[in-house]
């Protein structure tokens, strides 16, 4: 398994297996949250521009309700 740089892709702490997928374009910072499914299986929840350092906790939350409702319906 090949490992990403944390500079790109990272968990997040304080949340339910929530992942960050960080991406610049054009000097724009943009964010990608998800969570890995059976280790090997990436599903993206959400995105958007980050302006700050946090991640904002309505994106986290975003995120793992979305989680739970993938998993439930799996």
């Amino acid at each position: 398994m090949d490992v990403v740089p944390s500079v790109y892709f990272k968990k997040l702490v304080n949340t339910e297996g929530i992942w960050e997928a960080r991406i610049t374009i054009a000097g724009n910072i943009f964010r990608l949250l998800g969570f890995l499914t059976d280790r090997s299986f990436v599903v993206l929840t959400n995105g958007f521009q980050k302006k700050s350092q946090d991640t904002p906790r309505s994106e986290i939350e975003l995120a793992e309700n979305r989680k739970r409702d993938f998993l439930r319906r799996r």
